[in-house]
């Protein structure tokens, strides 16, 4: 699902693109495109790649709704996967999902199956909940999972999370939960509030992912 993969930290920028451009033709165009777009320094970053921002609007990612918002009636127990919409330069409506890493989870619990971990003030109404969708492990995106109404499986290398309990890690190989969206309603639509209450895949370290936030915000002012 994701096209951007985090480099090993003993390996330099310029060494995983030389490694990236040396394999090419092994690999194929779209290994090569992948390799690069992790190599893209953030100043790069046009709004459709940006990460969810405060005011986006989220909207369905398939489907016969593809584009266009999605409302807490149409959400349950299983997952419903939504793209943040913000504007382009010019004002207009713009989705996001010129990084795959933006993919986003909704679900919607009866009231007071959500607890902690979950950021409660982060949901809306103590039902509705938002989470990146891509794995903490490899970068997959993590779907329903088939053993428990309510629960979430990567398909790529069986990863569990509970999105009840702040999408923790309850199986397999993932090295941390999901990253929480704040949500809030703005009419009938889900907005987001904030940045992601952690960081999401595919950062690995806390400073990384705050001077990333910080770019975007300068991007944007």
């Amino acid at each position: 699902m994701t096209r951007y993969k985090r480099q090993d930290p003993e390996i330099t920028r310029r060494k995983f693109i030389n490694a990236a451009v040396g394999t090419t033709a092994a690999v194929g165009g779209i290994s090569f495109l992948s390799a690069l777009g992790t190599a893209n320094p953030v100043f790069r970053l046009t709004r459709d790649k940006m990460p969810p921002l405060k005011g986006d609007v989220l909207v369905h990612a398939g489907g016969d709704q593809e584009g266009t918002p999605v409302k807490v009636s149409e959400l349950g127990e299983k997952l419903v996967r939504a793209w943040p919409q913000g504007k382009d330069e010019e004002g207009k409506p713009l989705i996001r999902k010129g990084d795959p890493n933006n993919i986003l989870v909704l679900y919607r619990f009866p009231k007071g199956q959500i607890v902690a971990p979950t950021n409660l003030e982060a949901t809306i109404d103590g039902e509705t909940v938002a989470y990146s969708d891509v794995c903490t492990h490899a970068g997959c995106s993590v779907g329903d999972s088939d053993t428990g109404v309510g629960q979430m499986k990567c398909p790529c290398h069986s990863g569990q999370y509970d999105p009840k309990q702040g999408c923790k890690v309850i199986g397999g190989p993932p090295p941390r939960p999901l990253a929480q969206l704040p949500i809030t309603l703005d009419g009938d639509n889900i907005v987001v509030k904030d940045f992601f209450l952690q960081m999401p895949y595919p950062y690995i370290h806390e400073a990384e992912w705050e001077e990333f936030k910080k770019t975007v915000e300068e991007q944007l002012a």
